[in-house]
């Protein structure tokens, strides 16, 4: 990419955010400035949609927003899901029965109703928004698999998660993509073929802009495929070993304005 991209597409925690999950006041005017300016900045993210308030709070302006690794294109200023690619019943119930028969003691959850809603099983340990209303146990198995989800969560335990994700891919080989974006042995996964980059891309084709135009930023491996896709993809200092590897540049860490700074190079400061 040697032009002035056409699209910023950032990914949030670790990369955007800092880590006390705040915007800086810095970065948020960044934002707003090039917005401002006509050039779409895009959110790309592995959160659900009811996890998006609190970057929403932050900014001036919400921000449309790839949710979900790429299942779920969502228009904050209408409140619309413009695109899901869930995983089908009978898709999730092989899934389930994949992960069951090669991982002793594995618990799972689903991200459903276009990741507005979540449900999991007993066992399944939730360790951010456990009160949170749209959370629910299921009681039985057949429940949690009854109905399209955007996300599978698989957890067994304390795991190093590139292990763990090395073990759940293997699994379900030919499925389902299975990706990570946490320290903690938590395993996401989403449809075959459901990646950032094709979320990304999704948006990109229907507002007429190509990947070659696309400065992309991120911090983990679920974020690998969309710096991969993008014209530019740069990771944060404190990036995962796997996005250092395939990243056109690096800029600092997301506790020091990163995505900010770079941007600034990009566009001029003001």
């Amino acid at each position: 990419m040697d032009a002035t991209p056409h699209l910023i597409a950032t990914d949030i925690d670790g990369t955007l955010l800092r880590d006390d999950r705040t915007l800086s006041a810095h970065t948020a005017a960044v934002l707003t400035r090039i917005s401002d300016r006509g050039t779409p900045v895009v959110l790309v993210t592995g959160r659900p949609i009811r996890w998006l308030k609190l970057v929403y709070d932050q900014l001036a302006e919400p921000l449309p927003a790839v949710c979900a690794n790429g299942a779920v294109v969502y228009d904050p200023v209408n409140d619309e899901v413009l695109r899901a690619d869930p995983l089908a019943p009978e898709l999730l119930a092989e899934v389930a029965r994949r992960l069951r028969a090669e991982i002793p003691g594995v618990s799972l959850a689903v991200e459903i109703v276009d990741s507005r809603q979540m449900r999991h099983e007993t066992h399944y340990p939730l360790r951010w928004d456990a009160d949170n209303t749209a959370i629910r146990v299921v009681e039985t198995p057949e429940e949690l698999l009854s109905v399209p989800a955007v996300k599978v969560l698989a957890r067994a335990g304390e795991q190093d998660p590139d292990q763990f994700t090395q073990l759940v891919a293997a699994a379900l080989a030919g499925l389902a993509e299975a990706t990570h974006s946490s320290h903690s042995g938590l395993v996401e996964i989403s449809a075959a073929g459901v990646t950032k980059a094709a979320g990304l891309a999704w948006y990109c084709h229907r507002i007429g802009i190509a990947a070659t135009d696309v400065l992309a930023f991120g911090d983990m491996p679920n974020d690998v495929p969309m710096l991969t896709w993008a014209g530019r993809g740069v990771a944060v200092a404190n990036a995962h070993p796997a996005l250092l590897a395939i990243a056109d540049e690096v800029t600092s860490a997301n506790s020091t304005d990163g995505v900010a700074a770079y941007l600034e190079k990009v566009f001029g400061a003001d």
